[in-house]
């Protein structure tokens, strides 16, 4: 355990953001499951998906890039469906 003052603090916030961000990624994934599961491009699902991952990248939970990655990836998925 740290003795500094500040460091004892960064640690619980640290802990905090790390609950609130484990819960974001859980949404996305759960998000991006239902959009494949009905498969349709154009659906609600994927609308919803494709907005939960743009707030994680907005909010700094995952990278751009990386949003970008999962947004191509899920839309090749269901195209090809």
């Amino acid at each position: 355990m740290a003795n500094i003052k500040s460091q004892k603090k960064r640690i619980l916030t640290n802990a905090k953001a790390q609950e609130r961000n484990k819960a974001v990624r859980a949404e996305v994934r759960t998000r991006v499951k239902s959009a494949i599961a009905e498969g349709d491009a154009s659906s609600d699902a994927t609308r919803a998906a494709i907005s939960r991952i743009d707030r994680a990248a907005a909010k700094g939970v995952m990278h751009k890039n990386t949003a970008a990655r999962k947004k191509s990836r899920l839309m090749k998925q269901l195209q090809s469906s």
